[in-house]
């Protein structure tokens, strides 16, 4: 695979520069028109906490909240707190801002690799990447210039309710060759996580009058086994819950030989005006 030299691959859009210790800046492109990607700005988040964590401990969980919308014309500077430093574990908070104002707000939890008995929810049968017919980018939202994407199911409709709410399930990758070490390819999978999880919540809802408005809330990752963002990883996603104008999206991602490697879950915000 190799980048498309008009776009940078996912692990140049993360790149942040170090300003002094636990600070650093870094730049965000569009999701929503004007609006800083939500996922975007959670892996940068994670990579500003990843870069004062041992490479030893590897990221194991990460929670997020969106507070206020981002922008795409100012900088956006991650301020890191050494929460702790465990024997086994290591905690981080970051804030995310902007113009004076905190815009985002992460935790994530990193841990020792250690030994231990397994076992794991069974991979959903579904056709394997080369068997699914590609979109056309053009068709795909700006963040997609950097991940291809293989939809099993209709963008539009999504999946057959089988009484889990709907559903949407896709094949998902990097595009080009990420770094070899781990942090990179979750901080790449932490910006993939964030491309269908609101729409799966607002499947049932698209018809409704009004223009939709969808606002990430919150956004939470766990990191179960080791992976590479760079090679097919399924996603699968169904959202059980909707009120309030709060939608409720689960997801889980799966590389080809069926292990599961993360989970994502996320609350949404849908108005209709």
């Amino acid at each position: 695979m190799i980048t498309d030299p008009v776009h940078p691959g996912i692990d140049q859009l993360l790149k942040l520069e170090p300003l002094e210790r636990n600070l650093f800046r870094g730049t965000s492109h569009e999701g929503s028109p004007q609006r800083a990607f939500g996922g975007q700005v959670a892996a940068q988040a994670l990579t500003a906490a990843g870069a004062t964590v041992p490479e030893d401990r590897h990221v194991h969980s990460l929670h997020g909240y969106f507070i206020r919308g981002g922008r795409t014309d100012l900088p956006i500077v991650y301020e890191v707190e050494r929460t702790r430093d465990g024997g086994s574990f290591t905690t981080r908070r970051v804030a995310a801002i902007q113009n004076g104002e905190t815009i985002f707000s992460l935790s994530a939890s990193f841990q020792k690799p250690a030994d231990s008995s397994e076992h794991q929810a069974r991979m959903p049968h579904v056709p394997a990447p080369d068997d699914v017919e590609a979109r056309d980018e053009d068709e795909l939202p700006i963040m997609l210039s950097v991940i291809e994407a293989r939809f099993i199911s209709d963008p539009a409709a999504g999946l057959p309710d089988v009484g889990s709410g709907p559903r949407q399930r896709i094949w998902v990758r990097a595009k080009g060759r990420l770094p070899d070490n781990p942090l990179a390819h979750v901080c790449a999978l932490t910006y993939i996580s964030d491309i269908r999880l609101a729409g799966t919540a607002a499947l049932p809802h698209r018809d409704e009058p009004g223009k939709a408005s969808l606002t990430s809330l919150d956004h939470a990752v766990w990191f179960h086994r080791p992976f590479r963002a760079d090679e097919w990883l399924l996603f699968d996603m169904e959202s059980r819950s909707f009120t309030n104008e709060r939608g409720l999206t689960h997801g889980e991602f799966y590389t080809t030989d069926g292990r599961l490697v993360a989970s994502v879950t996320q609350e949404v915000l849908l108005r209709r005006r």
